[in-house]
């Protein structure tokens, strides 16, 4: 069996742990930010077969702060992203995981069991959906849909944020939220929307699904022009092409020169 097909294996396995009901929730620090049992759960799942299947692999996870890093090869993993969404009951929310090879993306394995999809792209091997290939849009800025939100978690951003989206909405043709990053940049690589700006987010909400955009044909950048940083936090751009990725990484540049976090 492939690694792709055994690391999809264990993701379907571990999605049975997202229960529909009897899990708990806890806040991380603040009401926005919470964690379930069911996070915990899936992410125990995903890094004890994970390691077994690649052994002496490292990881970055969300929970409990997991960061070993020091390895050729590398698990970047959310065990759900769009907890918010799960804890209330929403279809947008999914498994994320990522392997790196020297800091390299190899395979990206995204699931999203409520919405019945599920994404796999492999380096050079294109971006697939539930088994079907897909392929970014080739709809120009101004009839594109953008995804994006207002900094959640770091709420003193929300000014600048909502500074460029509204300088990119009077732009392009109109803007969408679902609460996941991956679910999201997962629809860009199918073509359902087009653009994407998010202030800030965790490597492990962008990994995997950032990483199936780009075999699906998107480009993916933070401030700086360069591929967002696999290790820490960034900022995130991307689109279905270089053009209008260029044409939000200007918009964003008016109105910041720096990353402030």
């Amino acid at each position: 069996m492939k690694l792709a097909d055994s690391i999809v294996s264990i993701v379907k396995e571990a999605s049975a742990l997202m229960v529909r009901e009897g899990f708990s929730v806890k806040e991380k620090g603040s009401v926005e930010n919470i964690v379930t049992s069911s996070d915990v759960a899936v992410q125990e799942f995903l890094t004890g077969r994970l390691a077994e299947l690649l052994p002496g692999s490292g990881f970055l996870c969300e929970e409990d702060d997991l960061q070993d890093l020091n390895h050729e090869y590398v698990w970047i993993i959310d065990p759900i992203d769009g907890t918010a969404n799960y804890a209330r009951g929403s279809e947008n929310c999914c498994i994320s995981v990522a392997l790196y090879r020297n800091w390299s993306p190899r395979i990206g394995v995204v699931y999203s069991p409520w919405r019945g999809e599920l994404y796999v792209a492999e380096a050079g091997g294109g971006a697939f959906c539930n088994g079907k290939p897909i392929h970014v849009s080739d709809r120009p800025f101004g009839k594109g849909i953008l995804f994006t939100a207002m900094s959640t978690y770091r709420k003193e951003f929300a000014k600048t944020c909502s500074d460029i989206i509204y300088d990119l909405y009077m732009e392009c043709n109109d803007f969408r939220r679902t609460g996941s990053a991956a679910v999201e940049l997962c629809l860009m690589a199918r073509g359902y929307a087009d653009l994407y700006f998010e202030f800030r987010l965790m490597p492990w909400d962008y990994a995997a699904a950032a990483f199936i955009l780009q075999e699906a044909g998107g480009k993916v950048v933070s401030l700086d022009g360069n591929a967002p940083s696999p290790k820490r936090q960034s900022l995130v751009i991307a689109a279905n092409t270089e053009d209008n990725c260029r044409h939000i990484l200007d918009t964003v540049r008016r109105h910041m020169s720096s990353i402030p976090y």
